[in-house]
This record gives C-alpha cells, structure tokens and sequence, in this order.
C-alpha cells in the first residue's frame, strides 16, 4: 500500500525489451535500502524491484510487462523522463495522502494545462468506465500523486496543482497532449460494486 505522497523523483536511465519492458531507473532518496523483490510505485504503478546498483549512480530495474503497458503510459517512457516514486507504506508511518494500491485503473488525457497564481490547474479526460468513479472533493492519484478532484463535467474533471507539488513531482511539467496514470479512490470503487448488487 501507498500514500500518494511522493518521496523522490528518479530518472529513466534506459527501457529495453520486446513485449515486457525491463527499465533502469536512478533515484537518490528512493533507492536506500531497496530490495531485489521490493516494490516501489513507478508514477503511481506497483512494480517489483528486479536489479539494484551503485555505479555509476544509485539506480534499480523493474519489468514492465505487456498488461501493464496495456492499461498505463509507462509503454512511452523514454530515457531521461522523469518518474514520481514511493516506497510502500510501513506500519506507523504517517498517511498524509489517501491509500493507494499502485494498481492503476486507466489513463487521463491532459486536455488543458493552466498557469494560476503559481498553481497548475489541470483538465482531464477518462473513459466513461472510470468517470463514473470520480467525484467532487473526492480523492485521485494521477501518476501516483495523491490529488483533491476539483470538479466533475461528464467523463472531464479538474485538479489544482499547488506550487509544492509541482516542484517535487514530475506533474510539475504536465501539458496539454500528455497522458498521467490514473487510479480511483479504492472505496469509489467497493461502493458501486456494492451498488451493482443493490
């Protein structure tokens, strides 16, 4: 389980691979102590740990297989894009965010990106199947980031980036055009499971 409160934000070294995707990623906060068959959410996807290393920078490697690459934008990473990261959630820890699985439920498009006295508001798109889980006031995570949805329009909705959060997660370079992973509030989810039976 996460948090949604980023603790670094590393750098793609390389992704290779056919099919399943195998990415090098450099981090200096998130790798301390990481673990082959640790997990570590990559922009707001749970994957497993696979290789560590030092030189010539602390860095780690994760499988990407093709499901995955299915339902999120990790299939567009390139070298050099920057990645929101978050170690999972220890007893005790502080939850200064909303829980978060790493288990992502689709892909937003960016349709607007604007500037406002130091904040980013965004306006986003999602399917109809994920819209339905999205409310006012309620929770999201776009690329692992524990957000406050603003407002609702149909399958469009808003958020606000404040200035921290634009400087300490990779949100802080979203455009109009781009594609942020999404997962819903798990609890929006049980409900209109619950409601299917009603």
């Amino acid at each position: 389980m996460f948090t949604g409160i980023i603790g670094d934000v590393g750098r793609v070294m390389s992704v290779a691979g056919q099919g399943d995707l195998r990415a090098r990623i450099t981090a200096d906060r998130a790798t301390a102590g990481l673990a082959i068959g640790g997990a570590v959410a990559c922009d707001g996807v749970r994957l497993t740990v696979v290789a560590v290393g030092q030189a010539p920078a602390p860095w780690f490697e994760v499988q990407i297989s093709a499901e995955t690459q299915a339902c999120t934008a990790l299939g567009a990473w390139v070298e050099g894009d920057a990645v929101n990261l978050e170690r999972p959630l220890r007893v005790g820890d502080e939850l200064g965010g909303h829980i978060v699985s790493g288990h992502v439920d689709g892909v937003a498009a960016i349709l607007e990106a604007v500037p406002e006295a130091g904040c980013l508001r965004l306006r986003l798109r999602v399917d109809a199947a994920l819209a339905r889980f999205i409310a006012p006031k309620g929770a999201i995570a776009l690329n692992g980031v524990s957000l406050t949805v603003n407002e609702v329009a149909g399958c469009d909705f808003g958020v606000n980036l404040i200035p921290h959060t634009r400087a300490v997660t990779n949100l802080g370079h979203a455009a109009a055009g781009g594609r942020l992973n999404v997962e819903v509030d798990t609890m929006a989810r049980y409900v209109a499971r619950l409601a299917e039976w009603a």
